[in-house]
């Protein structure tokens, strides 16, 4: 028999998850798989009380993943003296856009004003939200020290940046590369540790500051290449050219070159957003624009208007005015098969067709109330029905529940915004 002395093992990680949203609500389920003791604060008490329940908000988190999490000790509340007994706390808090084009970072202050108010000397905190190139240091962690702590030893403050994709099933919390940037090295090194009990890679930057820029350079080059293609797309009609075929074409070149393809606009809570953040930071410290991304913003925000342009075009082709006519929409989520209108650019194009006299109707199977321009906009239950009714029916997203053959074989007259039918017949492209 061995006569090894068995130690008592270290009690669980107690982590807070500041946000229940899209990224802080994932990060909590996935680090209480691991064993940590998570809670889950949100300031939103209804949010809370039904994850409490049982019952996600979120469309990426069904009711069977939050059932175990609960069952594996995660529970959500909306009392901020859970903080007081953390040894990490991660923020995931929203940074819209502000009135002068930067962040909103109201949130992110009073995050960090209530850590600053309840935690403990030796605690890890890492601010996951998206901003730009300095607010960990300059803003985040003034706050939680206030003139109690101090950075890299009672204190350990570090930025990590989020990189949850709604939607997404191939990729989640465990298996996408973790990004890690301390105030010092040993804060880098402290929440790397951390991230790899639960995530498989964690890549340390620098500093902050470079960990914040990674995010930025992620989202505006996606920015700015579906710009480009943006662009691309309104000469390569009046060239007789098929953009999307040229495309599938350059593709098969095995290096030197990354797919993207035209559509009705972006969408969502990264892409319309995020860049904003470093043009607004280049011009408030530099006195100077970040040209390439204010085009990118220029080309994007018109691509909506560009398509009620096309549907006027259309209608105009058969002999009939915008005025009067009834158009349908076709997904008016900002991304296929995810329940999320935000900053969606079926907003502005059916507040452009409604400013212009058109009848508007849509239908998506994962929205069942919308507005655009201020107004509710009418849901139809049977797409293919209402495509046969309809003078002109636009497809801006090809949700997996869509028959694209039915949709075709209705006889509608359809404008396809994301190059998924085959052009003919009454089928036609931006």
């Amino acid at each position: 028999m061995s006569s090894e002395r068995v130690l008592p093992s270290d009690p669980p990680t107690r982590l807070v998850v500041m946000g229940q949203g899209y990224v802080g609500l994932p990060m909590a389920l996935r680090a209480a798989e691991t064993g940590m003791t998570v809670t889950g604060f949100d300031t939103n008490t209804s949010v809370t009380a039904a994850l409490q329940a049982g019952e996600s908000h979120i469309g990426d988190v069904g009711p069977d993943q939050l059932a175990a999490g609960l069952a594996n000790g995660y529970r959500a509340t909306s009392d901020p003296d859970c903080l007081a007994e953390a040894d990490v706390v991660l923020v995931c808090v929203p940074t819209p856009l502000g009135p002068g084009g930067g962040p909103d970072l109201g949130a992110v202050e009073s995050a960090a004003d209530l850590i600053g108010a309840r935690v403990r000397p030796g605690t890890l905190c890492v601010l996951e939200s998206t901003t730009y190139p300095g607010t960990t240091e300059e803003v985040f962690a003034p706050r939680v020290c206030g003139d109690r702590l101090v950075v890299g030893s009672s204190v350990h403050i570090a930025f990590s940046p989020e990189r949850i994709n709604p939607g997404q099933t191939e990729y989640g919390v465990r298996n996408t590369p973790k990004v890690v940037g301390g105030l010092t090295p040993e804060c880098t090194s402290r929440a790397t540790e951390f991230y790899r009990r639960f995530v498989d890679q964690v890549v340390s930057a620098k500093g902050a500051k470079e960990a914040e820029m990674a995010k930025l350079l992620e989202n505006t080059f996606r920015h700015v290449n579906i710009a480009l293609v943006n662009e691309m797309v309104r000469f390569s009609r009046e060239l007789d050219i098929d953009l999307w075929d040229a495309i599938d074409c350059a593709e098969t070149k095995p290096f030197g070159f990354m797919a993207f393809r035209p559509g009705p606009g972006v969408g969502g809570h990264c892409i319309p957003v995020d860049p904003s953040y470093l043009s607004h930071r280049v011009r408030a410290l530099l006195g100077y624009s970040f040209r390439m991304v204010e085009l990118a913003e220029e080309v994007n925000h018109a691509a909506p208007l560009y398509v009620a342009q096309r549907v006027a075009d259309e209608l105009n082709r058969r002999a009939l005015p915008v005025r009067g006519s009834h158009v349908l929409l076709l997904g008016v989520t900002y991304k296929p098969d995810v329940a999320d209108l935000r900053e969606t650019p079926a907003a502005p194009l059916a507040a452009r067709l409604i400013q212009q006299g058109a009848r508007i109707t849509y239908h998506d199977p994962l929205v069942t109330g919308w507005t655009a321009g201020g107004a509710a906009v009418e849901s139809v239950p049977d797409p293919y029905a209402a495509a046969a009714g309809a003078d002109l029916v636009v497809l801006l997203q090809a949700h997996a529940a869509y028959d694209l053959g039915r949709l075709v074989a209705s006889g509608a007259q359809l404008l396809d915004t994301r190059g998924v039918l085959d052009v003919g017949g009454t089928v036609t492209r931006l």
